[in-house]
């Protein structure tokens, strides 16, 4: 199984990804763009006992999420300020790591089949969403664990804003 390496920007925290992701979320939301300080977040997400962080521990900072009221935790390096991961109450099985902090960002697949933006309706002026990918308003999974209905367009659509 290959093992995908990431770090912070100091590099005193490292972090390993074994295997594919289980899937590839961009995510429009406006913790993460926040949290980002940009229109939106790749991650890749893992089962999260295929993800370990090497060197130095991770602080961790604890959110409430706008939409399901759960705890959505930011890991990040205390020297920094790098975030590296957010895990999640709500999913507990499966943490979503920020993919610009691999050494390789570009090693995950993207593109139809392999990834799914959610939050769109939270998505930024200027913003292209691409055809044949889900695409969903909010998550990809209702507050009771059913899925919710993606929108997939048949060719891609530049977001406008008032």
């Amino acid at each position: 199984m290959d093992v995908h390496e990431g770090r912070c920007l100091c590099g005193a925290v490292r972090c390993a990804a074994r295997g594919e992701p289980v899937r590839v979320t961009i995510c429009h939301c406006s913790f993460c763009q926040r949290v980002t300080g940009s229109a939106f977040l790749v991650e890749p997400i893992f089962k999260r006992e295929d993800v370990t962080f090497t060197a130095e521990t991770p602080r961790t900072f604890e959110h409430r999420s706008d939409g399901s009221g759960k705890r959505v935790c930011v890991h990040f390096c205390e020297r920094c300020g790098a975030h590296l991961m957010l895990s999640f109450e709500r999913f507990p099985d499966v943490v979503g790591l920020f993919g610009g902090t691999f050494d390789d960002p570009n090693w995950f697949d993207r593109g139809p089949g392999k990834e799914r933006h959610i939050f769109i309706r939270s998505a930024q002026k200027g913003v292209v969403l691409p055809a044949n990918v889900e695409l969903y308003e909010a998550h990809a999974i209702a507050p009771d664990g059913r899925p919710n209905t993606p929108i997939v367009l048949a060719a891609p659509l530049t977001v406008a804003r008032p």
